[in-house]
């Protein structure tokens, strides 16, 4: 689907024809569908909508962060609900994912039944602090190794000095910042050691795009001002919502979905406690999915403005 001069998306749509239309936004950015993600919707209640943002998977061009912003991609969200001809639906995101739906939902309110986030990732410079820095206090061992992929006068700012090797123009320099990179988030995420997992994200072209792309936006903060998804909850409030959050998440840590939880207690919230990032298996894999039943229901229950109800 062509959505400007130079991005083509990939998307993707699975499950009911008439069921409850709901939107994938993955994380990353740049990390593409996760059909691990499409599975914690079940295909014969929700029609599936997931697509490759910008730069990620099997959109086109690769990687590019030309035209790449926040604002682009909520733009795309939108044009890819109008294409397919749907006038409201779930909005699901996790990890980057999260913020995204967010900002669409704050644009576009009218164009949401309600949102399933998990992963928060509020866009701030203390969540950005937190990756680069603060998961240190937890992982030592593979920050270290993360921080001496850069000379030691520049790890000041290790956000700059990646984005600089990633956006260099030299392949085998960003290829190799991108496996640092992307082995450094991948080794953090899981709640017990998952070489399996780590292995899964290693793959050198899907790592360039996610290494190339968040550097991308955490030098811009994620597009957004400060405090601003918070500051806009209101648009949403009256959505149903549901947050799901690992008590142990050291890429998002628990205390963004907290402040978020803080400031929308209408929200649904639960804390899966044995679980760290990742969400495609285990009790958080789980959570999500009785998230989606949750809301399906509610959905149901109650009359859309209009008058009707959502049937399938």
């Amino acid at each position: 689907m062509k959505v400007d001069d130079i991005h083509h998306l990939h998307v993707e749509e699975y499950g009911a024809r008439d069921g409850v239309p709901v939107v994938i936004l993955h994380g990353g950015p740049g990390a593409g569908i996760s059909r691990r993600q499409v599975e914690t919707f079940d295909p014969s209640i929700f029609r599936i909508v997931a697509f490759d943002q910008r730069g990620a998977g099997l959109s086109i061009p690769h990687a590019s962060i030309v035209n790449n912003t926040t604002a682009a991609l909520v733009a795309d969200i939108e044009a890819v609900r109008s294409r397919l001809g749907i006038d409201r639906w779930l909005v699901a995101g996790g990890s980057w994912g999260s913020c995204l739906a967010l900002v669409y939902g704050q644009t576009h309110p009218e164009r949401c039944l309600g949102f399933r986030l998990h992963g928060i990732f509020l866009g701030g410079q203390d969540d950005i602090d937190w990756w680069f820095n603060g998961v240190r206090a937890i992982f030592p061992d593979q920050w270290e190794e993360f921080a001496g992929f850069i000379p030691e006068e520049e790890r000041g700012s290790l956000l700059s000095a990646y984005y600089r090797r990633l956006t260099s123009g030299n392949p085998a320099e960003e290829a190799a910042a991108a496996l640092s990179l992307r082995g450094f988030s991948a080794k953090t995420q899981t709640f017990l050691p998952d070489p399996v997992h780590v292995a899964a994200l290693m793959e050198p072209k899907a790592a360039l795009a996610v290494a190339r792309l968040f550097t991308h936006y955490c030098m811009n903060e994620a597009f957004l001002a400060p405090g601003q998804l918070l500051r806009d909850l209101d648009r949403i409030r009256h959505l149903p919502c549901q947050i799901v959050h690992g008590r142990y998440d050291t890429v998002t840590p628990m205390l963004s979905a907290w402040r978020l939880h803080r400031a929308w207690p209408e929200a649904g919230f639960s804390i899966v406690t044995e679980a760290n990032h990742q969400s495609t298996k285990g009790p958080i894999f789980d959570e999500l999915r009785a998230a989606a039943e949750r809301l399906r229901d509610r959905l149901v229950a109650e009359p859309s403005p209009k008058g009707e109800h959502l049937s399938r």
